[in-house]
């Protein structure tokens, strides 16, 4: 089964130990679609990896000296849009979600940064027709919804009695402590600083994607 991903240039061992940990997070009815492998030039040691699969994208980067491995995972709903950007040496992809966050991975080779972007962009399209699909039925169940009134003939002995409809019970609104609504807010602006730092040049690739896979393992 691995073999079908061995076919551009990844990587073998750190294909199969992404590949081992990837079989243990798969979900009822997911499948994986395609696995990428950073190549560094020169020493590549420890690479970071993305996975592709018909309900996600994962990041994968080595800890403890490669004795573990970190993810952090998307949901296609969840995705706004997907980059690649090939350079001299390779090429960048990254993702960027709803709330804000952007995950990236450098010097992917290209055929295989161009694949993660095909695949992507299919999901993307897979994922917005199930939606509009979705929203399609919905609106389908509320305009077939009619509700329909009991006839009413008095007569001259009996008169029919009347029920008073019981008013709806309100249910109170769920109260979100400030400490919860903040938490996204704190989140955004410490994103927001480690791009400016990787932006400045005063971070490399790789420590700017090991901080941000530290923040957002917090949620």
């Amino acid at each position: 089964m691995m073999d079908k991903f061995l076919r551009d240039e990844q990587d073998p061992k750190a294909l199969e130990k992404v590949y081992t940990r990837l079989v243990d997070l798969l979900t009822t009815g997911e499948e994986i679609i395609y696995i990428a492998v950073q190549k560094k030039p020169l020493v590549n040691i420890l690479p970071d990896c993305i996975a592709i699969t018909n309900k996600r994208v994962l990041f994968f980067t080595p800890a403890n000296l490669g004795l573990s491995i970190k993810f952090v995972d998307f949901v296609w709903k969840d995705v706004v849009d997907v980059y690649t950007k090939e350079e001299i040496i390779g090429a960048i992809f990254s993702v960027k979600t709803t709330n804000g966050a952007e995950m990236g991975v450098d010097y992917l080779p290209k055929i295989q940064a161009r694949k993660l972007y095909q695949y992507a962009q299919e999901r993307k399209e897979a994922e917005r027709e199930a939606r509009r699909l979705r929203d399609l039925e919905e609106k389908r169940a509320e305009s077939g919804s009619v509700q329909y009134e009991q006839p009413f003939h008095p007569t001259p002995a009996v008169q029919t009695p009347q029920f008073q409809q019981p008013e709806p019970e309100v249910k109170p609104e769920p109260v979100v402590s400030q400490h919860e609504e903040a938490k996204p807010d704190v989140l955004t602006e410490k994103l927001k600083k480690l791009r400016t730092l990787f932006d400045n040049g005063l971070i490399s690739q790789e420590e700017y994607n090991a901080k941000k896979l530290e923040l957002l393992s917090d949620l």
